[in-house]
């Protein structure tokens, strides 16, 4: 079943006149809250320890499955699905301190979509590397 589209969204400056984005999306019936701002690859590294550009390119296969609306499953199998519940979790961190670890927030839902959540991800992401839209 497809989930609901973003509920809201919300494109702002902050002080230094970084882009930040602001995204309200239905993730299993729950409103979820995601941000992204120029300290979200920082905040990715610290949290995960990893590079965000370095996983990012891990989601290729995701995005290409999505792009093409098909369910190829030697493609889904080679994706790092982890990766995308690491981006989801910093963009609902970035946007409420509050929520709890990533395997404790993740309990939280009984299904995640991945494939429905993907371009509201893929969005987030090129808000916080600065990449526009042509």
């Amino acid at each position: 079943m497809t989930q609901e589209k973003a509920v809201s969204k919300k494109i702002s400056s902050n002080k230094k006149g970084e882009i930040e984005l602001e995204k309200t999306i239905v993730i299993d019936g729950q409103e979820v809250k995601f941000k992204s701002t120029a300290g979200t690859p920082t905040r990715y590294r610290q949290q995960f320890g990893k590079d965000l550009l370095g996983d990012v390119i891990k989601l290729g296969e995701l995005a290409k499955i999505n792009e093409n609306d098909s369910k190829d499953l030697n493609s889904i199998s080679e994706a790092d699905f982890q990766t995308f519940y690491n981006l989801a979790w910093i963009f609902a961190k970035t946007a409420d301190k509050e929520i709890p670890d990533p395997l404790t927030w993740m309990d939280q839902f009984d299904s995640f979509p991945i494939l429905d959540i993907l371009p509201d991800i893929q969005e987030m992401l090129m808000s916080c590397i600065g990449v526009r839209k042509a």
